[in-house]
């Protein structure tokens, strides 16, 4: 039924496989999709870029994520989506490792010129994002200003840049959607308080420990965004109001 895919990027691949199926009618309208797990299988790719190929489906109109039941096809919308509406170069994943590696050096850089007026706007982030993880765009802002107020200390124009841009790309309508499945008061709360780590390791000036403290929060947050869509999860451990193992944790 399904081929496997070799290719650079396999989210697109794949992606563009089973929407074809759709499209020709190899797979019906209402008709579930195997499990997450025997489908990575099937297509020989990992259960991370599989999930990236379903939420681009499921922006389109093609699928339905049903957390706790299942993945199943739906009636595409009437309008094709044009070339500006779909998914961007990189995927979340992509992006994610990028951030990873950029910003760990970018902490360690902040803890060896690190001055007080530069923790009190990390402090000032903290204190805006503890105040609402309950509004998912409100703490996306605060989420923003955190991680570009550290590269804000290096005092390099296109360090505050590019962080500010990679943070902007998680804005897209896929990288939303990925969210929307896992993210939550739950899981903003988990990384407020890996920023709090962040943020002491910094102050004292630790330039290991700022580095190592920012790459356990996005590998986290790699981890987290890793999660299942698997049947055995109810849609609101989903989206992070109620526990199954690490579900509800995928803020960055």
């Amino acid at each position: 039924m399904f081929s496997a895919v070799e290719s650079r990027r396999l989210y697109r691949q794949v992606a563009d496989q089973i929407r074809l199926m759709i499209i020709r009618g190899e797979l019906a309208v209402g008709q579930r999709l195997p499990a997450e797990r025997e489908l990575a299988e099937q297509l020989s790719v990992s259960r991370p870029t599989l999930r990236e190929a379903l939420i681009v489906l499921e922006v389109e109109g093609y699928i339905n994520i049903r957390m706790g039941s299942g993945i199943y096809v739906t009636r595409k919308h009437v309008v094709e989506a044009t070339g500006s509406e779909r998914e961007p170069v990189e995927g979340p994943f992509e992006l994610l490792q990028a951030r990873a590696i950029i910003e760990c050096a970018i902490a360690e850089e902040a803890a060896k010129s690190v001055r007080p007026e530069d923790i009190a706007v990390l402090d000032e982030a903290l204190r805006a994002m503890s105040g609402v993880v309950e509004d998912a765009r409100a703490v996306l802002v605060a989420d923003r200003a955190f991680h570009t107020g550290i590269a804000a200390i290096v005092g390099n124009a296109t360090l505050i840049r590019v962080t500010g841009e990679m943070f902007d790309m998680r804005m897209t309508p896929y990288f939303e959607k990925l969210a929307s499945h896992f993210e939550g008061p739950v899981s903003w709360r988990s990384a407020l308080e890996e920023h709090r780590v962040i943020r002491d390791a910094i102050a004292a000036g630790d330039t290991a420990g700022a580095k190592a403290a920012m790459r356990t929060h996005l590998t986290n947050s790699q981890k987290r965004f890793s999660e299942s869509f698997g049947e055995e999860f109810s849609g609101e451990e989903g989206r992070g109001q109620t526990a199954g193992p690490n579900k509800g944790k995928a803020a960055t």
